[in-house]
């Protein structure tokens, strides 16, 4: 039995092809032991009844691990119940009720915010000593994409919170209109890998135990965890597209060059005033007064800051301390076994809501 339960967060768009995904996953042999947590607004769950047509696999029940959430966006009126039955499935798991759970995916309405969810799974004491977030996945409709994400901030922040991003239908659009999808996610999320996957067609072995909001110890998952070429001025503008659907390829671009920190393109009206960009410090920090830094930022603009997370080059320190946050919720530090290259400059990554990179720097401007 896991000392702690992997939890996804399976968010998307309206039709965007969340429920078509899962069905999918879930018949695949590697994810047996897979709990499903549904929640979708209406009275009736639709989403709920499809996935229970699905066999899960290593499940005596198709009724016995999934879970349908009351009428309501699990981001805010009805996080209770979440956490009300996350502890249940634990509670039956330890009472023999259930098999053993070897994960968990909550698919989310398409009209959630995935932050909030993150932040109550950092912030509730009984739910962090049980669950341990794995990861945002994010399903994008690369027909609607780009109009859905010009018309409502939704999935413009579905885009931004994802690790991992799947863009569907892109058997119904031609090559040019994937291309411009994939930049303009690009614009939103510059470090997030982008899987292209038609009708659910993915390996689950690409989505999941990919650790993204803790690397306790690994050094090599720390680099794909915060993906540093992804910020860097004077990187090959492009957008990797190699046909391949259940390719995972961190592609990092698209990059505007000229300000030597990686741009800052949130001004822009259909982003919804969503930034991300990278601070990064050549020389070792000073401990104590990077802690007051963030904590300065972290109560000050907490609510704008989307998703925070860093390796750091402590002063007196041999191995780098990790940083992890959502909003004004951090997780505890840690520290790797060794740092994943012979880079040693510290890199703190921001993804922000009307929180430009001038103002950040600003504030840590003392440590440069």
């Amino acid at each position: 039995m896991l000392t702690e339960i992997p939890l996804t967060v399976l968010t998307g768009f309206l039709g965007s092809g969340k429920t078509t995904l899962l069905k999918s996953l879930l018949k695949q042999p590697s994810m047996a032991g897979t709990a499903v947590i549904v929640n979708e607004f209406g009275e009736v769950g639709i989403d709920d009844a499809l996935i229970r047509a699905s066999a899960i696999p290593g499940s005596t029940s198709t009724d016995d691990r999934t879970v349908l959430l009351p009428s309501g966006c699990v981001c805010c009126e009805v996080q209770g119940d979440l956490v009300e039955a996350l502890l249940k499935l634990h509670a039956d798991m330890l009472n023999d009720r259930i098999p053993d759970l070897q994960r968990v995916v909550l698919e989310t309405t398409g009209l959630a915010d995935p932050g909030p969810i993150a932040r109550a799974l950092i912030s509730d004491r009984e739910l962090f000593r049980i669950y341990r977030l794995d990861g945002v996945i994010a399903t994008v409709d690369a027909q609607h994409g780009a109009t859905q994400v010009a018309e409502h901030m939704e999935p413009a922040r579905q885009i931004a919170a994802a690790d991992r991003i799947i863009l569907t239908k892109t058997d119904l659009v031609s090559a040019e209109q994937t291309h411009d999808i994939r930049v303009m996610i690009r614009e939103l999320n510059r470090a997030a890998p982008i899987t292209r996957s038609v009708k659910g067609d993915i390996a689950a072995d690409a989505l999941f135990g990919i650790k993204a909001y803790e690397v306790r110890g690994e050094p090599a998952c720390a680099r794909d965890w915060l993906v540093p070429e992804a910020f860097e001025a004077g990187a090959q503008a492009h957008v990797h597209d190699c046909g391949d659907p259940n390719c995972g390829h961190p592609d990092h671009g698209p990059h505007h060059h000229g300000d030597g920190h990686g741009g800052d393109h949130g001004h822009a009206p259909h982003l919804h005033g969503i930034r991300s960009f990278c601070l990064t410090f050549d020389t070792p920090l000073d401990g104590r007064k990077l802690s007051s830094l963030i904590d300065m930022v972290r109560m000050t603009y907490g609510t704008k800051m989307l998703r925070t997370k860093g390796i750091l080059n402590i002063a007196g320190e041999d191995l780098p301390f990790v940083v992890q946050g959502v909003n004004h919720e951090f997780y505890p530090v840690e520290t790797l076994d060794a740092w994943p290259s012979a880079d040693r400059r510290s890199r703190l990554v921001f993804i922000t809501k009307d929180l430009d990179e001038a103002t950040i720097r600003t504030v840590f401007k003392p440590l440069f």
